[in-house]
């Protein structure tokens, strides 16, 4: 007996400066206050002095600033809580953050992030996010985002987007976008785009777009473009443009480019730009080719200057055909 009261005397344990009081042998145990390293259960206000924490951790307030702990195992916000790095599972009322990394589960009332790297799951009320990369799922109700690169599944009640490349399937409820690269499934309730180029399935409530290559399926609500080639299959309610178009294209009223080699159908309007090439199928109201057309236009009034191939319209004009021949009714036709 003697020796269990020794045991439990010496287990609990009042430091100095009273930051804590510990439960614990060897730092194992349930500790209340400031403790600086503990495995176990531990409750706290506000952390300051935490170094290492294994366990479960449970605070009222977020770390003073900078934030020292190596947290592994729960982190538990009441309301809220954070660590310089938490690995595992970390819940709060009102947000769980962390000064470098979250890696594993993190759940926040109102907001789940790091100032670097996300791996894994964060789910934030009103936004999730990393100052750096993100990888994993990342759900904001309202936004969702991370500095540098995203991977995975993110989705942002109005908006979602990373300042270099993204990769996976993004959602925003008013945008999605890219400062850099962009591959996967891009959906945004208004617009979705990125800055360099784009591989995947785009769709966006207003239009969808790249800065310089959109490779794959894009849908727009009024326009679809790229900065330099647009390539697969692209529609949009009214515009479809870029200067190097390959594929498939139907726009609810114009479509055009300078160097285009697909099936455009777009009702009012097809244009190829001052010395352009055109080789494919066009059905439009109006062809309007200021280069060369290799292949067939179908409209009411068909223009080209130079033609390599046929013309069905109402009218039909081709640049390069004998005097007598250029303007023609029905069908005009030439080969080179």
């Amino acid at each position: 007996m003697r020796t269990l009261f020794i045991l439990i005397v010496g287990a609990l344990s009042v430091p100095v400066y009273g930051q804590s009081l510990d439960l614990a042998v060897d730092h194992v145990g349930i500790s209340f206050g400031d403790s600086e390293e503990f495995t176990g259960l531990r409750f706290n206000y506000r952390d300051r002095r935490l170094r290492k924490m294994t366990g479960i951790n449970a605070t009222i307030w977020t770390p003073f600033e900078p934030a020292h702990a190596q947290m592994t195992g729960i982190a538990l916000g009441l309301p809220t809580t954070g660590a310089r790095n938490i690995e595992g599972l970390g819940l709060g009322i009102l947000g769980v953050g962390a000064e470098e990394s979250l890696t594993g589960i993190m759940v926040g009332g109102l907001g789940a992030g790091a100032g670097r790297d996300i791996i894994g799951v964060a789910i934030g009320g009103l936004g999730g996010g990393s100052g750096r990369d993100a990888t994993g799922i990342i759900i904001g109700g309202l936004g969702a985002g991370a500095g540098r690169n995203m991977k995975g599944i993110g989705i942002g009640g109005l908006g979602i987007g990373a300042g270099n490349d993204v990769l996976g399937i993004f959602i925003g409820g008013l945008g999605a976008g890219a400062g850099h690269d962009a591959s996967g499934l891009f959906i945004g309730g208004l617009g979705v785009g990125a800055g360099h180029d784009v591989r995947g399935i785009m769709i966006g409530g207003i239009g969808a777009g790249a800065g310089h290559d959109l490779v794959g399926i894009s849908i727009g609500g009024i326009a679809v473009g790229a900065g330099n080639l647009l390539k697969g299959i692209h529609v949009a309610g009214i515009a479809v443009g870029a200067p190097i178009v390959r594929g498939l294209v139907v726009s609810g009223i114009a479509a055009g480019g300078q160097d285009v080699r697909a099936v455009v159908v777009s009702p009012l309007y097809f244009k190829i730009d001052e010395g352009g090439y055109f080789r494919g199928v066009s059905i439009a109201a109006y062809n309007h080719i200021k280069g060369e057309q290799n292949g067939l236009t179908i409209g009411i009034f068909n223009w080209t200057r130079h033609l390599n191939g046929v013309q069905i319209g109402l009218l039909n004009y081709a640049g390069n055909q004998r005097k007598g021949l250029r303007w023609l009714p029905f069908v005009n036709f030439h080969l080179d």
